[in-house]
């Protein structure tokens, strides 16, 4: 698994870049099935961490700030819990609350969920906590704060730059948590800093090919991401 690292980060920095989320459930997934899914979080946060904060200073003039401000408090403090929450559940639970944001994806994509999301400022801040919450035990949070970015009227560059920025905080607490529940060991750290500098490598690609890529194709992306995420989820289930 450490020699498929940068590889799993590079596509994971372009994905997100390019799409605004799928990259880092496909990381987690694809790691859970080498080490247990708690050690997959904990690896993965300060790589996600740095790649979103990269990914956010060089988009940073298109943030939105309001909507930014609102959803990060609640990721913070969503991920602070929600890692806490983390030491105590069976490596089974976790499992199979990777699959459940896999299952969310399907039913996203095949239409399922039709009614549009509509979320009143004054529950961004909630929101964002059930953001929060579901990064630091599934990994899944792109795929509930793609929607909710959307429900505030935020396409393109504005998206993936708003959600990155969210993604820092969000994913500044989940680290916190697992430092304090033990879990960022020695053997944790060098393998996050691997997964860091291709995630970084992998932002930069990101930005390259997103100079090429029409609506059709984002389409297309989102579902080849959505095809490799079941397959993982159905892979770490056996």
């Amino acid at each position: 698994m450490l020699l498929l690292l940068p590889a799993l980060g590079l596509i994971a920095g372009a994905l997100t870049t390019i799409a605004g989320m799928g990259g880092g459930i496909i990381l987690i997934l694809s790691m859970s099935l080498a080490m247990p899914p708690s050690i997959a979080l904990a690896v993965s946060a300060p790589a996600l961490l740095l790649g979103n904060l990269h990914r956010a200073w060089v988009h940073r003039a298109v943030v939105d700030r309001r909507v930014a401000m609102a959803l990060a408090g609640g990721a913070l403090l969503g991920s602070l819990a929600g890692g806490l929450v983390l030491m105590a559940l069976p490596a089974g639970v976790l499992r199979a609350l990777l699959v459940g944001t896999t299952v969310f994806a399907v039913a996203r994509a095949l239409g399922a969920l039709r009614r549009p999301l509509r979320i009143p400022g004054l529950l961004l801040l909630p929101a964002g906590f059930g953001v929060g919450a579901t990064a630091a035990t599934s990994g899944g949070a792109g795929l509930l704060m793609s929607p909710l970015l959307m429900s505030t009227g935020l396409s393109g560059e504005a998206h993936v730059a708003t959600g990155a920025a969210i993604a820092v905080a969000m994913h500044a607490g989940g680290l916190l948590a697992y430092g304090a529940g033990g879990l960022l060991t020695t053997e944790v750290l060098p393998r996050a800093a691997l997964l860091a500098a291709s995630i970084l490598l992998g932002n930069r690609l990101g930005d390259f090919v997103r100079r090429f890529i029409k609506s059709e194709m984002a389409v297309r992306i989102e579902s080849g991401t959505l095809f490799v995420c079941v397959v993982l989820s159905l892979l770490g289930l056996r």
